[in-house]
């Protein structure tokens, strides 16, 4: 099944995914990385998201393949740049910082991805990414040179992902960031929610069952889990507790 058929279908049926995000700079070696797809695949996890805002990291294998060949869980691309397309994934969040009005970031990396996406067999998934003040400045706000949405303007945020959607993007993302000191909030999520069709992704500073429970309520589709599940990993299992 299509990725993004899948999304939206489990949205249809009031059902919300977990992704579970694979940062390569925390990957410490192979044996690390099963750990975390044998918890995520046994707590029923639906997607891991590949990436991170600034990767420094050379792994001696390719995490991609290797999670591809561990896993049947798809692999989603969530690249800061051109230079993280991996042809070994299912797919790649296709990511514009539509929160920002750094060129680069809204339509720029995009030209210079796009004939290699084009010659891939990538599933493209056309994402609007909205960065959201929640704490500390992350590592997103500073690699992206862009101000994120205050916590506190949630009709900023929907009128931003009202935008993305009139102009033809099929996913919202809401995310605090790596770091970020708290999540999104559910006011936030429920405004988007309110004033788009598209389903909502929502990560950063997921950290307890409680945060989880109260975003899926708001209407998220699909959050995504890191820093929560690489600090203390039984987080992941903990979330079946609050599936739809």
């Amino acid at each position: 099944m299509k990725i993004l058929s899948h999304i939206y279908q489990a949205r249809e049926a009031g059902r919300m995914l977990i992704a579970q995000l694979i940062d390569p700079d925390y990957i410490r070696d192979f044996d690390h990385l099963s750990d975390i797809v044998n918890r995520a695949a046994s707590a029923g996890v639906d997607l891991f998201f590949f990436g991170g805002s600034l990767i420094t990291a050379n792994p001696k294998f390719d995490i991609v393949k290797a999670l591809k060949d561990i896993s049947d869980i798809p692999v989603i691309l969530f690249p800061s740049s051109p230079a993280h397309i991996d042809e070994s994934a299912d797919a790649i969040l296709f990511l514009s910082l539509i929160s920002g009005r750094n060129s680069e970031f809204l339509i720029g990396n995009h030209v210079a991805a796009a004939p290699i996406l084009k010659k891939s067999s990538l599933e493209i998934l056309p994402t609007g990414y909205i960065l959201v003040g929640c704490g500390a400045a992350t590592t997103a706000q500073y690699i992206s040179n862009t101000s994120p949405v205050p916590y506190n303007k949630p009709e900023i945020a929907a009128a931003t992902a009202l935008a993305g959607e009139m102009l033809g993007l099929k996913l919202i993302y809401l995310d605090g960031g790596s770091g970020a000191e708290k999540p999104v909030s559910p006011e936030m999520v429920a405004k988007v929610k309110a004033w788009v069709s598209t389903p909502i992704i929502v990560g950063g500073g997921i950290k307890t069952t409680k945060d989880a429970a109260a975003l899926r309520d708001a209407g998220a589709d699909i959050l995504v889990i890191g820093n929560g599940a690489e600090k203390r990993p039984e987080f992941i299992s903990e979330l079946s507790e609050i599936r739809v």
